[in-house]
């Protein structure tokens, strides 16, 4: 091959590439920022950074992106908390009135993430592709309740805590009661004031 068409075929690579770049396709071994995005969950007890994974939980990501998008946290609470489990919260307020949800997400845990400490996770019902908007981050080893555990699906895992651990080990250290029917409810609400994405110099290195 000549060296004129040697350069040719170097530019229509180099192209190809970024093309491909643009349209949001990977190569193998390449992460974009787009499929780590991370996300502010601001509180009354303090900041938390959480940092999702789209390459293995699209469908629970872009859920997660369009209730944050939409303010459907902003006043939101955890309510419940169980130390030596998890902290959940993303779905009612403090007068644990709930909110229109969007349609239920398709079940990922089959995706090689473990609920381990400062992970974060769909809530649901028994039904696997039952979750909505309500998510919980896990204080402890929880690897039994990843896929298969019951009936073949797990909790799906779709990110983890890269900034704020401190704030999450205070919520798990609350006080908690029985309210109105529901257990281990914070005595003091504990509210979440915005959920928020991240962009460039705000991001956690």
């Amino acid at each position: 091959m000549s060296s004129s068409l040697n350069r040719r075929f170097a530019l229509v690579r180099m192209a190809g590439a970024t093309a491909a770049l643009a349209c949001g396709l990977l190569f193998p071994g390449t992460v974009l920022a787009a499929d780590m995005p991370q996300y502010s969950i601001k509180t009354s007890m303090g900041e938390i950074v959480v940092e999702l994974d789209n390459e293995k939980a699209p469908k629970t990501v872009a859920n997660f992106a369009a209730y944050a998008k939409s303010g459907f946290y902003k006043g939101t609470i955890f309510h419940r908390v169980i130390d030596g489990f998890m902290i959940q919260g993303g779905g009612m307020n403090e007068k644990f009135e709930g909110r229109k949800t969007l349609k239920p997400v398709q079940n990922e845990s089959n995706n090689g993430l473990s609920n381990q400490p400062y992970t974060i996770s769909m809530a649901r019902e028994d039904n696997p592709d039952s979750a909505t908007s309500q998510w919980f981050i896990n204080v402890a080893d929880n690897s039994g309740i990843d896929h298969p555990f019951v009936g073949g699906s797990g909790y799906t895992v779709f990110g983890k805590v890269i900034k704020g651990q401190e704030t999450v080990d205070k919520i798990k250290a609350v006080v908690v009661d029985d309210v109105r029917g529901m257990q281990n409810v914070p005595v003091v609400p504990i509210k979440i004031t915005s959920v928020t994405l991240l962009q460039r110099d705000k991001l956690v290195k």
